[in-house]
């Protein structure tokens, strides 16, 4: 059975005029990624990646855009997993750390490019861009 779960590409403008875009570091995995998770049971996809955005990061957020882009891969549990982005921005909310993360980076597309842990979340910051520019 396929994991679904849903996640979002949260951006701002940055000072420079440019946009950053929001990372977030899981002390479990000590891993750099997009924040997203798993569906609950009678949840949408797009409840869902607001949630998941939430509660990752503190920040309530509205949606954008879907990306065209689905990652498929295998979980940690040996599980095929399905994950539905979408682009989201900030409405409200204060980022506090917790136990599932511990830091978030506010950074341009290139530096979060070189910070994140997965090619497949590369991947989805590229659908991003493409939609963006």
């Amino acid at each position: 059975m396929t994991v679904a779960a849903a996640g979002g590409v949260v951006w701002r403008s940055s000072a420079s005029g440019g946009g950053e875009v929001l990372v977030v570091h899981r002390p479990k995995y000590d891993d750099w990624s997009i924040p997203k998770g798993k569906r609950d049971p009678g949840e949408s996809d797009e409840e869902c990646a607001l949630r998941e955005v939430a509660e990752e990061t503190g920040l309530v957020c509205v949606l954008g855009r879907e990306l065209s882009i689905v990652s498929r891969y295998i979980d940690r549990k040996g599980r095929p997993k399905q994950v539905r982005w979408w682009v989201m921005s900030v409405v409200s909310g204060t980022f506090v750390a917790t136990d599932e993360v511990d830091e978030i980076r506010w950074l341009s597309i290139e530096e979060a490019g070189r910070l994140l842990s997965y090619d497949r979340d590369r991947d989805v910051l590229d659908a991003f861009a493409s939609v963006t520019r």
